[in-house]
């Protein structure tokens, strides 16, 4: 009779496939199942599968980074246990404090460099000049010049001159 059962169960996993067990959510709304771990008519094993069900989202869309790093260890199987509605939340706080402080040691940062500006400790940054560049006002000036000027696809030939005060002239 165990036999007759055992082969009624593994057509039912074949057809229907394993029953999905919800396992728990997250802040975000997405669904967490389990699949356990299950013997096929052939008696082949097949471990256990853990998966989520975005939340409002299609599964092409879904980047890393999207699900809470608990979650995340527990689908990789880093964790043995699901984590709980409490740990999520208590990282959450955890993470937005970190912010808090990240924000303010750069606005304190910001304020002691405006007042070192002030004082003249130190210079102002210079803003650069590119030469050579479509972007720099001397762009496209037929007079030769010490800088090079051109690229490789619009070199025309006489436009770079060497410096006066070059090594090999002396």
């Amino acid at each position: 009779m165990s036999g007759v059962w055992r082969l009624l169960r593994s057509l039912k996993l074949r057809v229907l496939g394993p029953a999905k067990e919800y396992v728990g959510a997250d802040p975000q709304g997405n669904k967490y199942y389990r699949v356990p771990k299950h013997e096929t008519w052939a008696g082949q094993l097949i471990k256990e599968r853990r998966f989520v069900e975005a939340f409002g989202i299609k599964e092409h869309q879904y980047e890393a980074g999207d699900i809470p790093t608990e979650w995340e260890a527990w689908i990789r199987k880093k964790r043995k246990d699901p984590p709980t509605f409490e740990e999520i939340l208590k990282n959450v706080d955890y993470k937005e404090g970190i912010k808090k402080k990240i924000e303010d040691i750069y606005e304190k940062e910001r304020l002691l460099q405006a007042k070192e500006y002030e004082e003249g400790l130190v210079a102002e940054p210079l803003q650069t000049q590119i030469k050579g560049h479509a972007s720099a006002p001397q762009f496209g000036k037929n007079e030769p010049s010490e800088d090079p000027v051109s690229t490789a696809n619009t070199f025309q030939p006489g436009s770079w001159m060497p410096p006066k005060d070059s090594i090999r002239n002396k």
